[in-house]
């Protein structure tokens, strides 16, 4: 029988989740918890507690309920980005840093470790020697050795920039570190087998991609794979099964991205189709049992629970916790190495979801830490699969989300385009839609063409085409919103992100018969300076080859060049310390605006980056839009 702990803290909030209208802090507070795993002896478990802006590294002893926590930080000076457990001692926590050297904005990862029960300090796991150069990305891990829990293996480029070598780091000492293999030219990430040999490098020289294999039989490096980024489909290496001949690969099968076994013994690369979706891209990694160490499944955001087993025994356990849990994602998050205990996450498009510590000879499931705990028991309304025809008949899928039960209901809507362009939506849950549901509006978030998920062509219809067909796909899926929800045609607003940003922008600009106003978060509004800034950076040719080089078509599709043209209200909100998107695209578009006295509203946040993970950036820049909406989608727009 299932049996189900809640804490007073939780039950606490829980009733403060049931007063209406629900608070801003109810969707923008940084999740309660995340990233909750199990240590491998299943004796422990970890997880990131966030708590008033701050992000803390908890650990709970199962059998005494103990719980302490071992690292901090205010997300400012640096934002954990991961963390695993080298042992069940010892945990490794990737920092992300944001730095400016030499005129030049970008963010540093290092690589710390700390003792589970708390004692110690908290420290690099890399230590410089003379003569080393720093590298930006020190996190790099490549094999965490199960079998030598005080080593791993590490990547990193600490004679030539970009060309990493492969280093066997003891974790006990603070400088001790071994050469495993060398650099090899342009090769950038590696690869070991389950036997933990390095077995496979990949990189790119300007813009072509490569692979070279380690041959176990003749002790050489051949090259497998090579061809030109944005030309042909990729080939994306997962990884090895315990049969070391035996490569995993994602690959092109009928224009979608499918799983491949590669038999990499023969010389001929023979290919052997595992997994495909005829819809939709595999885009996840793979599964491997711990017990057995070879591949029992994939994730796949398309399919039920957003994975798929190949292994009987683990289908059949999957679909024993669906039995249990029905109408729910449920997902393995985290096994013990005998895969006796486990960490279940389980969510729906109505709830995000919760945290639960199973136990499969007791049969037991209890309940341990909540994400979102101002909306626990709150049944959200959930997204919504839909298509459309663009305007030249390709179809477009999205996720309509409807306005709360217990609000009232606008006649109004938010077009939300995602970042990327590369990439796409899925139907979970995510705090940002929810936050507008909950206050009325009807939500729209089309997976344009040009997003990552629905095969090669799809997605290659994002290069050098920003501006275009992509921003005609955001006008039509408003134009099918209206004719198929209660939505009054003027009564539109486009807002995003990132891309998404640079779109509601150049929606400003195109298409204003459209949408009656639009708001950008972190959005590019200068294609020419992103290009001239990646000259500084080793992948120039690349975002070139993406965004284009013809000055003029960067010029014409650029939203800062055709301010005079904008007569619908805009809001701009931009971190200082966006290391993806410079502050620059912002102060730009609003000095040009402000000049010619347009309608426009700019807030800068202090200490900001790309991803709003900052909680009170994240607040406040949901109340900012949540105002400007208010103001601005007023008018004929109740019911």
């Amino acid at each position: 029988m299932t049996r189900i702990i809640f804490s007073l803290f939780i039950l606490l909030l829980s009733s403060v989740a049931q007063a209406e209208p629900l608070p801003t802090e109810a969707f923008g507070l940084l999740p309660q918890s995340e990233q909750v795993k199990l240590s491998p002896g299943g004796k422990k478990f970890s997880y990131l507690f966030n708590y008033q802006g701050k992000t803390l590294i908890g650990v709970t002893n199962i059998e005494t309920g103990k719980n302490h926590f071992i690292v901090r930080t205010d997300n400012q000076k640096f934002k954990i980005g991961w963390y695993k457990w080298a042992n069940n001692d010892l945990l490794l926590v990737s920092a992300d840093y944001p730095v400016q050297r030499g005129g030049l904005k970008y963010t540093e990862a290092r690589l710390l470790k700390i003792r589970a029960d708390g004692t110690g300090t908290v420290d690099n796991v890399l230590r410089l020697k003379q003569k080393e150069r720093s590298p930006q990305f020190q996190n790099n891990i490549i094999d965490l050795l199960p079998d030598e829990p005080n080593y791993i293996l590490m990547a990193l480029d600490l004679k030539i920039a970009n060309r990493p070598d492969v280093y066997k780091v003891n974790l006990s000492s603070k400088v001790s570190r071994k050469l495993v293999y060398r650099s090899k030219s342009y090769i950038s990430h590696w690869l070991t087998d389950r036997q933990h040999r390095v077995r496979l490098g990949y990189g790119r020289d300007e813009t072509k991609i490569f692979y070279r294999l380690h041959d176990l039989e003749t002790d050489e490096w051949r090259n497998i794979w090579e061809y030109e980024i944005f030309d042909a489909p990729d080939i994306t290496p997962l990884g090895f099964g315990l049969n070391p001949s035996h490569l995993y690969i994602r690959a092109i099968h009928n224009d979608r991205y499918a799983i491949f076994m590669v038999d990499v013994s023969s010389k001929q690369l023979i290919r052997t189709l595992v997994y495909a979706d005829e819809n939709y891209d595999i885009e996840g990694s793979l599964i491997y049992s711990k017990k057995t160490n070879d591949v029992i499944g994939v994730y796949h955001g398309e399919a039920n629970d957003a994975k798929h087993f190949f292994d009987p025994d683990y289908a059949k356990f999957q679909q024993a916790l669906n039995n249990a849990i029905p109408d729910a994602y449920n997902n393995i998050a985290s096994v013990s190495d005998d895969e006796n205990k486990y960490i279940l996450f389980t969510s729906n498009p109505q709830s995000p979801g919760a945290y639960y510590l199973g136990d499969r000879k007791e049969k037991r499931l209890d309940f341990i830490l909540d994400e979102y705990p101002l909306l626990f028991q709150k049944s959200l309304p959930g997204k919504t699969k839909i298509t459309f025809k663009a305007r030249d008949g390709l179809k477009i899928e999205g996720y309509v989300t409807l306005p709360y039960d217990d609000v009232e209901p606008k006649n109004a809507a938010l077009i939300i385009p995602h970042g990327g362009p590369m990439a796409r939506n899925y139907g979970g849950f995510d705090w940002f839609s929810q936050f507008f549901a909950s206050r009325g509006y009807t939500i729209l978030e089309p997976n344009f063409r040009g997003s990552s998920g629905y095969g090669f062509e799809f997605e290659m219809a994002s290069i050098q085409k920003w501006g275009g067909a992509m921003q005609d796909d955001l006008a039509d899926a408003a134009h099918w919103l209206t004719e198929n929800y209660p939505v009054d045609k003027q009564g539109i607003c486009i807002l995003g992100a990132s891309y998404g940003g640079y779109a509601a922008m150049m929606a400003a600009v195109k298409q204003q018969d459209v949408f009656r106003c639009a708001a950008s978060f972190a959005g590019v509004s200068d294609l020419e300076y992103i290009v001239r800034k990646a000259r500084r950076f080793t992948n120039y040719k690349v975002v070139k080859k993406q965004i284009g080089d013809d000055s003029d078509m960067l010029e014409q599709n650029s939203p800062v060049n055709f301010a005079k043209e904008i007569n619908i209200p805009l809001l701009l909100i931009h971190g200082d310390k966006d290391r993806v998107v410079d502050v620059y695209h912002s102060r730009e578009m609003f000095e040009e605006l402000e000049d010619l006295g347009k309608q426009v509203e700019y807030i800068e946040l202090e200490n900001g980056n790309h991803h709003l993970e900052i909680e009170a950036n994240r607040l406040k820049t949901l109340n900012a839009f949540d105002e400007f909406l208010s103001k601005h989608l007023q008018a004929d727009t109740k019911l």
